[in-house]
């Protein structure tokens, strides 16, 4: 286990985002703050152009930020970290690596002995519902399966965090439900944290332990929704809908 699980909650305090364009400067992000304890699912939604993908890409340290910082298990995030699993809209797997291959790829290159590399890739494939496709190539998997794939990569190193941008937008409405069910058995049965974020509101009030809704022009937090229903949820109980107009309504006055 690394040594950031230990902590794996998240805090992003006081993140801006700037850049220099024609006519004037973009404030993209502006004062961001809020955290994920250890364990919780949160999702970040808000209207196009709020910056979610910015804020994204800085989380994973794909990106800095103009002003502020971004801290998992109290170490402040600098870079792309092994203590980071992340899963994008778009599967960015390895054409020419099978299911097996893809999901070892990072234990690969971390130097993990191969037999330890063979378990932990044989417990994913499991974890993720792909057993009998190990030696299949992506050409030949549908794009739920595809998905999956990429979970089990992302979980590979046993990162304390999951940062998920659109996981599920590239899928039609049937996967997507299915993956949704299944992130929350994988959620439940590895105890990871997870930060979630989407444009399906949803998606958000199925998911999510909390949910942070942004405003634009700057991007910035408008409201933290905390979702206090049982699982399962259901979109036809009286209090799903609740929430859902609720997050909606932010968003639309954004």
């Amino acid at each position: 286990m690394n040594a950031a699980s230990a902590d794996s909650g998240v805090r992003i305090e006081g993140v801006s985002k700037h850049y220099d364009a024609e006519g004037g400067v973009v404030r993209a992000l502006e004062g961001v703050s809020f955290d994920v304890d250890n364990g919780e699912f949160v999702c970040i939604v808000g209207p196009s152009g709020c910056g979610k993908t910015t804020l994204f890409r800085i989380i994973a340290g794909l990106d800095d930020a103009t002003d502020g910082a971004v801290y998992l298990g109290g170490d402040r995030v600098e870079g792309p970290t092994p203590d980071m699993g992340v899963v994008f809209q778009e599967y960015h797997l390895f054409p020419w690596r099978t299911v097996r291959g893809n999901v070892a790829f990072g234990l690969e290159k971390s130097g993990v002995p191969e037999a330890e590399r063979r378990t932990r890739v044989e417990e994913l494939v499991e974890l993720v519902g792909l057993e009998g496709f190990e030696d299949s190539y992506p050409k030949a998997l549908s794009g739920g399966m595809k998905q999956r794939v990429a979970i089990a990569r992302a979980l590979a190193a046993d990162p304390a965090l999951l940062l998920m941008d659109e996981p599920f937008g590239a899928v039609d409405a049937q996967t997507r439900e299915m993956l949704q069910t299944e992130l929350l058995e994988i959620r439940e049965e590895t105890g990871k944290t997870v930060l979630f974020v989407t444009h399906d509101v949803e998606e958000a009030v199925k998911l999510a332990d909390r949910i942070v809704v942004m405003d634009k022009e700057p991007g910035r937090i408008c409201e933290t929704v905390p979702v206090d229903l049982p699982r399962p949820r259901s979109r036809s109980d009286a209090e799903f809908g609740g929430y859902y107009e609720r997050v909606l309504d932010l968003i639309r006055s954004a």
